[in-house]
C-alpha cells in the first residue's frame, strides 16, 4: 500500500500521512495538490511532499479524498527549499506553504447547511430565528454561514444552527471549492464567407440603410489590420455603436462572437532582446570581473557607487542567461522601485517580463505562478515574495540594493531573509547570485573580503560625473540665531529657491510619515497614546486624525488634555505631511508632492508619482525611505535630509550602518545626469563620525570602524542572532513565562543568552511582550543544536497549563 506525506496550510509541527487510494496510484505525483480531511469534518487542500510505503506507527491513516491537479503545482526543488526555510527559520512547512502559494491555490472547506427533507414543512415548534433559517432552507435547499448571518442580521449564528441540528431540521457538510477562475473576454470575428474581397464588397453595398452597422464593420476591419484580433469592448468603443447594433450583425451571420481565455497579467513568451547602449570601460571591466568571479564562486557582490550604472550590467547579464534558456529572478526591496526598473527592462526585453509583488490580486498571482512554473516567463521582477515562486530552470538571481532591511520578512512566518534564502535557493539550481549595492550590508562585504563571495567594485559614476557635494548644516547654531523657518534652515531654503529657478528638481527626505509624530500638553506633559499599544499617536492632518503606526487604530483629534483638562496641546517633531504643508507656504508657486505609505496606497500610485517626477511635473518631492532606494531621476540636482539625528539616535546595533546607508543612498539621487549635485544634511550632532563618512562618501572607512565594534561586542557577522519574543494579553503571565523559559535555557546556553526584558514598545495590539536574544557563534553544529533545544523547550513550556496561551515567536538572523 502507498502512503503520502502531505503539507497542510497549518502551523503543524510535522506533516500528516494519508493513504493513497488505488485509483490515484498512477496519477498522484510529488508536488500535486490533494484534498484531505483533518479531524472529524474539516477539509483542506495540501501539497504532497513524498510518496512511500511506510505506514505511520502511531495513528491510523485516512485516505486522500481527491487529486486537485493534473500536474504538480510545485517541483521537488521548491519542496526542498520549503523544508530548508522551515528548519532554518524555525517554523512549520505549512507556514511556508501558506506564504508561498497564492490564496486561490490554498483551499479550505466551507460549511454548507442542507435542509433535511425528512423533517417536513411544519415549523410551528421553532422560535423566530430558527423559523427564518428553516424557511430559507426549505426554499433554497442549502445555505452558507455568511448567508445565515445576512438573514438574521447578526454575526453570532452558531447557537441557532446548533439548535436546528439538534431538532434535525438541517444537516451540515464541508465543501472544498476552487476559487480561481479564468478570465474570459468576447472576441468578434468575421464569418469565413466574407473573407473574400468580392463577398465583402457585396456586403458593403447592401448595408447602406444600416449606417451604424456599417461603422461597426469598418471599425472591425481597421482593428483586425492593426491588432490582429478584435475585442468586443474595443470594437464598440471605437465605432461608438451599442451592443444591440452588434447583435444585429451577429443575427445576420456577418460576424460571430467567441469567448476566449485571456491573461490578467501580461508577460511570457519569447523575449525580443534589443540592447541599445554601450558600456563604459569601467563597466566593461566590472562585467568581465563578474563573469570571472562566477566561474570561481556562486555568489558575487557588486559594490558600485550610486549612479555607476549597475542596472546596465544587470541587463547585460540577463541577456546572456536568457540566451542560454535560463530563467532570471531580479529582486528589489520595494514595490516603489519596480515601476521604473520595469520600464527600463521593457525597453530592452519587450513586454515579456513578469512582475510579482503584494499589490497583485489573487487571480493575477495564480496566473504568474503558472507562467513561472511552465518556464513561459524568462525574466521575473519582484519583491521578496517572488523568491517563493516555482521556477523551472533558474540560472541567475540578482538582488538589487542587497543591504535593504525590507528583504527581511517580519510577520507572519516564515521570517526569512530574502538575500540568504536566495543564496540557498540558487544552490538547488546550481544558479548564480549577484548582490548589488552602493552601500553593502556589513555581513555581505565581510563575506566578500573573506573570500566567501566574489567582490567586484565599480568606483566611478557613469559618464564621469562627480559625486554630489555634501554640506552639513548645524541646526543647533541656526536655532540659536533664530534663523530657522519652521523646520528649514536658511541654507536649505536658499538652495531650494536656486534649484527650482534653474529648472531642476528637489528631493527632501524625512523618515517619518504623518504631520507630527506626537502631541503633548504644555501644562502637564500628557501625551495621547494608543489604547492597544504602548506608543504615542501620530497626528495626520489630512484626515484630521491621530493614528497608531503599530496597530493602525485611528482616533479623533484631541483638543483637551485627558489628564489636566487643559486645552494647550501642541504637536511635536515633524513628519512628511507637515513638511509638505510648510513647503506650500514657503514656495507657493512650486509643484510639490509627497511619497510615503499614506500618499501611495493604491496599486498604481507609485508608478504615477515616479512618472510625474520623470516628466518634470513635480518640482519638490518629499518622502520617506521610498525615495531613497535605487530610483533614478536625471533632473534632480538637490537633496535635503531634514533630520539626520532621527537616523542616528535609534537604539540598535545596526544604527550607524543603517544611517550611513540611508544618507548615502538618498544623496545618490542628486546629480545623476547633468552636472554635480548637492546634498544638504540638517543635524544637531554635526560631529558624529557617520556624518563625516557620508560627507566624503567613504564606505570603507565606515565599514572598518563598524566591523571592529561588531567584533568587540559579539554581533554579526561574527555571531548569529536569534531573537525570541513571547506574547500574552496578561503582563504577569508573559513575564513569568519568559523567566521560566530563560531559566530552563540558561544551563545549556547561558553565556549566549541575553534577557528576558520588555522591548522599547512593550505592548502591541493588546499583547504584552518579552524578548530574549541568543548570540551564537558561526558554527553550523552549535546553531542546529540550539534550535533543536529551543523547539523542545517551547513544547515543554506550552505544556504547562498557565502558559498554554503564550505565543512564542522565534526570529532567526533578525534585522
Amino acid at each position: 500500500m502507498k502512503f503520502a506525506d502531505v503539507i497542510l496550510p497549518l502551523a503543524l509541527p510535522k506533516n500528516y500521512t494519508y493513504a493513497v487510494p488505488d485509483h490515484m496510484l498512477d496519477t498522484l505525483k510529488v508536488g500535486s495538490r490533494v484534498a484531505v480531511q483533518l479531524g472529524r469534518q474539516k477539509k483542506y487542500a495540501g501539497v504532497v511532499k513524498a510518496i512511500h510505503e511506510l505506514a505511520p506507527p502511531d495513528y491510523k491513516t485516512k485516505p486522500l479524498l481527491d487529486l486537485l491537479d493534473k500536474d504538480p503545482v510545485v517541483y521537488p526543488t521548491q519542496l526542498s527549499f520549503w523544508e530548508w526555510l522551515a528548519a532554518y527559520y524555525m517554523c512549520s512547512e505549512g507556514e511556508v506553504l501558506n506564504a508561498a502559494l497564492p490564496a486561490h491555490l490554498k483551499l479550505s472547506s466551507e460549511t454548507v447547511l442542507l435542509f433535511n427533507e425528512a423533517y417536513g414543512d411544519d415549523f410551528t415548534d421553532l422560535d423566530d430565528d430558527e423559523y427564518l433559517i428553516a424557511e430559507a432552507l426549505h426554499i433554497r435547499k442549502e445555505l452558507r454561514i455568511e448567508e445565515v448571518q445576512l438573514i438574521l442580521d447578526k454575526l453570532e449564528v452558531l447557537s441557532v444552527i446548533k439548535k436546528l441540528i439538534e431538532k434535525q431540521v438541517l444537516l451540515i457538510y464541508e465543501e472544498l471549492k476552487e476559487v480561481y477562475k479564468e478570465k474570459k473576454e468576447n472576441y468578434v470575428q468575421l464569418h469565413a464567407r466574407y473573407e473574400a474581397e468580392e463577398e465583402l464588397a457585396n456586403l458593403f453595398n447592401t448595408m447602406g440603410k444600416a449606417p451604424k452597422q456599417m461603422e461597426l464593420l469598418l471599425a472591425y476591419l481597421h482593428l483586425v489590420k492593426t491588432q490582429g484580433s478584435v475585442l468586443q469592448s474595443e470594437l464598440l468603443k471605437k465605432s461608438g455603436a451599442s451592443a444591440a447594433q452588434l447583435k444585429g450583425l451577429v443575427d445576420k451571420e456577418i460576424v460571430w462572437i467567441e469567448k476566449r481565455v485571456v491573461d490578467r497579467v501580461p508577460g511570457g513568451g519569447k523575449v525580443d532582446v534589443q540592447i541599445d547602449f554601450t558600456l563604459s570601460p569601467a563597466q566593461d571591466k566590472a562585467l568581465q570581473d563578474i563573469r570571472s568571479s562566477f566561474e570561481q564562486k556562486p555568489v558575487t557582490l557588486l559594490h558600485g557607487v550610486t549612479s555607476s550604472g549597475k542596472t546596465q550590467l544587470y541587463i547585460k547579464l540577463i541577456e546572456e542567461y536568457i540566451a542560454n534558456g535560463k530563467q532570471v529572478l531580479y529582486l528589489l526591496p520595494e514595490i516603489a522601485l519596480t515601476a521604473q526598473i520595469v520600464r527600463r527592462l521593457q525597453k530592452h526585453f519587450g513586454n515579456k517580463i513578469g512582475i510579482y509583488h503584494s499589490r497583485f490580486n489573487n487571480n493575477e498571482r495564480v496566473e504568474i505562478w503558472h507562467k513561472v512554473k511552465s518556464g513561459e516567463l524568462s525574466i521575473l521582477l519582484g519583491a521578496r515574495s517572488s523568491l517563493l515562486l516555482p521556477f523551472h530552470d533558474l540560472g541567475l538571481i540578482i538582488l538589487d540594493e542587497e543591504h535593504d532591511p525590507s528583504y527581511k520578512q517580519q510577520d507572519p512566518a516564515p521570517r526569512y531573509h530574502a538575500r540568504d534564502a536566495a543564496i540557498y535557493y540558487a544552490g538547488l539550481f546550481k544558479a548564480k547570485v549577484l548582490l548589488g549595492s552602493a552601500t553593502p550590508s556589513l555581513e555581505s562585504y565581510f563575506n566578500a573580503t573573506q573570500g566567501k563571495y566574489g567582490l567586484v567594485e565599480l568606483s566611478e559614476r557613469f559618464g564621469g560625473l562627480e559625486m554630489p557635494e555634501i554640506e552639513i548644516v548645524d541646526v543647533k547654531k541656526v536655532q540659536a540665531e533664530k534663523q530657522m523657518q519652521e523646520n528649514f534652515s536658511p541654507q536649505l531654503i536658499q538652495a531650494v529657491h536656486s534649484t527650482i529657478a534653474q529648472g531642476k528638481q528637489v528631493i527632501l527626505f524625512q523618515n517619518r510619515r504623518g504631520y507630527a509624530p506626537f502631541m503633548m500638553c504644555t501644562t502637564c506633559g500628557w501625551i495621547p497614546t494608543c489604547k492597544n499599544c504602548d506608543v504615542s499617536l501620530t497626528y495626520h492632518r489630512h484626515q484630521d486624525q491621530l493614528t497608531c503606526h503599530y496597530c493602525g487604530t485611528r482616533y479623533p483629534y484631541v483638543h483637551t488634555c485627558a489628564a489636566c483638562g487643559s486645552q494647550s496641546l501642541v504637536t511635536k517633531s515633524f513628519g512628511t505631511e507637515k513638511i509638505e504643508t510648510d513647503l506650500q507656504e514657503l514656495f507657493p508657486k512650486a509643484r510639490i508632492a509627497r511619497m510615503d505609505m499614506d500618499a501611495v496606497r493604491n496599486k498604481d500610485s507609485h508608478n504615477k508619482m515616479i512618472q510625474l517626477l520623470e516628466n518634470q511635473e513635480i518640482d519638490i518631492l518629499v518622502g520617506t525611505q521610498m525615495v531613497v532606494k535605487g530610483l533614478d531621476f536625471e533632473n534632480v540636482s538637490l537633496v535635503g535630509i531634514l533630520s539626520a539625528d532621527n537616523l542616528l539616535g535609534f537604539p540598535d546595533f545596526r544604527v550607524n550602518e543603517r544611517a550611513f546607508q540611508l544618507m548615502e543612498q538618498v544623496s545618490g539621487r542628486a546629480g545623476r545626469k547633468h552636472g554635480k549635485g548637492k546634498v544638504l544634511i540638517q543635524a544637531y550632532r554635526t560631529q558624529h563620525p557617520i556624518l563625516h563618512y557620508v560627507t566624503i562618501h567613504d564606505y570603507k572607512a565606515m565599514y572598518a570602524a563598524e566591523i571592529a565594534e561588531r567584533q568587540n561586542f559579539g554581533y554579526p557577522p561574527f555571531f548569529r542572532l536569534l531573537k525570541l519574543t513571547l506574547k500574552h494579553k496578561d503582563q504577569k503571565v508573559v513575564e513569568q513565562a519568559a523567566m521560566v523559559l530563560a531559566n530552563w535555557l540558561r544551563p545549556h546556553i547561558g553565556p549566549h543568552l541575553v534577557g528576558p526584558a520588555a522591548p522599547l514598545v512593550g505592548r502591541v495590539r493588546n499583547y504584552y511582550l518579552q524578548e530574549m536574544m541568543i548570540k551564537l557563534p558561526r558554527d553550523t553544529k552549535v546553531i542546529a543544536q540550539t534550535k533543536q533545544l529551543l523547539r523542545e523547550t517551547f513544547i515543554k513550556l506550552l505544556a504547562e497549563k498557565q502558559f498554554r496561551s503564550v505565543f512564542i515567536v522565534p526570529d532567526v538572523d533578525y534585522v
